[in-house]
Parts: structure tokens; sequence; C-alpha cells
């Protein structure tokens, strides 16, 4: 472990291996997981790479600043989701929506068609028993090489995290909803 308060003297190990897609993990209860998902696909935007957003609890009735900013920089996005799940009024039928939002997801990922897909809040159905775990690590494994993805949510299971290249875990140490501060526009949504 480094010293915070002394400025490294050594340079870190060099990176020498290339490859042509990775796969990251954002992950924990705090909160940046999807915004910096979403920053990374406006870097690959930058970068003249087509990305794709699938978003599984957001449905397509909700106004996000993610969503209006990302289709003016020519992002791909797909609203897929019916919502919170303490919201929803058929359960079967939330569970039966997140299942077609993967298999919207896993066509994507398969077509070779973009160089980043993000895979918003994918973690929740998967926890939830909705969508198989080994039907998402053998897509990531058998994706075409050109294809990077990022999967975000909470408690990401072991299974993601032995496949994910890079794995980010967001800690909460303190968040205004703690003190009963409702979202607001531009920061959360």
């Amino acid at each position: 472990m480094t010293d915070p308060t002394t400025p490294p003297v050594e340079p870190p190990r060099r990176a020498t291996e290339r490859e042509p897609s990775l796969v990251l993990v954002n992950t924990g209860d705090g909160k940046g997981k999807s915004t910096a998902a979403f920053g990374t696909a406006m870097r690959a935007v930058a970068r003249g790479w087509k990305v794709g957003v699938v978003q599984f609890l957001k449905s397509g009735e909700w106004s996000v600043g993610e969503e209006k900013a990302g289709r003016e920089l020519g992002m791909d996005w797909w609203a897929l989701g019916d919502g919170f799940s303490w919201d929803s009024v058929d359960m079967d039928e939330s569970e039966a929506t997140a299942r077609e939002a993967w298999r919207s997801a896993r066509e994507k990922i398969e077509s070779g068609e973009y160089g980043l897909l993000v895979l918003d809040e994918i973690t929740y159905p998967i926890n939830w028993g909705w969508i198989a775990i080994d039907d998402v690590v053998s897509a990531i494994k058998n994706r075409p090489d050109t294809v990077s993805l990022i999967l975000t949510g909470r408690d990401a299971s072991d299974e993601l995290i032995e496949v994910a290249d890079t794995v980010t875990e967001m800690k909460k140490i303190k968040h205004a909803f703690d003190r009963g501060v409702m979202a607001r526009r531009g920061i959360d949504y």
C-alpha cells in the first residue's frame, strides 16, 4: 500500500499488452456506477466508436439527462425497463420485460455492430433470477472481439467479477438521500 501523503517516486508498472475489447463492471452501493459508464461512453464516441446503451430498469417514459445527452452525441439508446421494482404493479410482467431487454442486449452484443455497449443496471434482474447469469457470462465470453462492455449495478455476482477485465466498486461514504433529500435533476438524472 502506498502512503497517500507522499508523492510516488517510482512509476507504475508498465502495461505491455493490447486487447481488442474489454469488459468493465461498475458495482457497489455508492453513487456513480452509471455515471462512470456514461462518461466512458462519451469517451468512446469521441474516438469514433459506435456506442449503444441498454437500460434494464429505466423505462422510455422517464426523462433523464444522460439519455438526452447520449442521443445528441449519436449513441443508440434503449430504456427497456419498466421502472423500480417497488413501483411494479405486476412482477411477472416486470420479469418478462427484463428478459426481453436481455434478449435485445444479447442480440446487440452478438451483432458486433457496437464498439461499446453499456448494460445499465443489469445486475438487478440477474440477482433476482430474471436473467440467467450463465447466459450473460456466455454472451460476454463469446462476444465479437471488437465489442467492449460495461455492466452496472449493485451486488455484481462473483461470475460477473470473474469474467470482467476491470471491476470498480463505488462505496457510499455519505449520500444526501440518507438525510431525506430527493434526487436532483442534473445531478441524479
